[in-house]
């Protein structure tokens, strides 16, 4: 994953949007990559702060490595209203020198007050070859246990892996709170993880021109199984798509997920930040 972090921060960064009277939350982070500092950096407030400016109160930074997992838990220590979730990301887990290793990491990173996720973890098979799924998989079945010894949320990243990730919660049983993270499916999929009670949380990618199928989806998630999300630095809205992302592109998402599901924008930035506070706990 390093080369195509190395190539994100590169970019520009998408301009601010206009402020949200709400105040809401970005459910889903990696500013490591944003700022490639410390966590405690001036560079990380900087980010932070431009949230603030428009709305954007709360963060959650989420885990893909053994190392950066410890970036997130020493980021959410140092800012408030930043959360952390700690896993080995399903590109991750396969090529690892030591997968026990990394996952006893990981265990003990959860148990941090900080730590409210287990994620981002799941299914890619986009990039990881079949001969390697199989490990994937166990690593995603270690992190679904991870996060229901510990009582915290999961986090999934679903990629070209749809069923076998529906599959593999069936089989181990999901967490309470279980999140499908920048949410890639059809509106059959949406059904389904609605059914089974599982949060969708939507990114960037909604507002593509390619993306019928999750403007589809958006429109039938109930209000209380509602996240939004930038996957920053990643997945920049229109109109700023390939543009660095941030945190502060969060109203720009909102404002296009309010008019595909008819909804006052306030209402639903208020809906959302409440959900984000009973999946992941307070964040002051």
């Amino acid at each position: 994953m390093a080369d195509r972090h190395n190539r994100d921060i590169d970019r520009q960064p998408a301009p601010l949007p206009e402020p949200l009277s709400t105040k809401c939350v970005d459910a889903h982070a990696h500013i490591e990559i944003v700022t490639n500092t410390a966590a405690d950096s001036p560079e990380v407030g900087a980010v932070l702060a431009q949230a603030r400016s428009v709305g954007i109160d709360r963060v959650v930074q989420v885990g893909y490595s053994a190392e950066q997992s410890e970036w997130c838990v020493k980021c959410a220590e140092s800012w408030p209203n930043v959360l952390a979730a700690v896993a080995l990301h399903p590109n991750e887990a396969p090529v690892v020198e030591d997968l026990e290793k990394d996952l006893a990491i990981i265990a003990k990173l959860a148990l941090h007050p900080r730590v409210r996720a287990i994620g981002e973890t799941g299914l890619d098979f986009f990039r990881t070859p079949p001969e390697l799924q199989e490990r994937q998989k166990y690593s995603f079945r270690r992190h679904i246990a991870l996060a229901k010894e510990v009582k915290k949320a999961l986090v999934i990243h679903d990629r070209d892996a749809h069923q076998d990730v529906l599959d593999v919660l069936a089989q181990e049983g999901a967490p309470d709170n279980t999140v499908f993270h920048c949410f890639s499916g059809d509106a059959q999929m949406a059904r389904e993880c609605i059914d089974k009670g599982y949060i969708l949380s939507f990114a960037g990618t909604l507002t593509f021109k390619n993306a019928p199928a999750l403007r589809e989806a958006v429109k039938l998630v109930p209000l209380d199984q509602l996240l939004v999300e930038t996957d920053s630095p990643f997945l920049a809205p229109m109109p700023n798509r390939g543009a660095l992302n941030t945190p502060a592109q969060i109203p720009t998402i909102l404002r296009f997920m309010a008019e595909e599901r008819g909804e006052d924008l306030d209402e639903l930035a208020s809906a959302i930040s409440t959900n984000a506070e009973r999946i992941f706990g307070s964040f002051a």
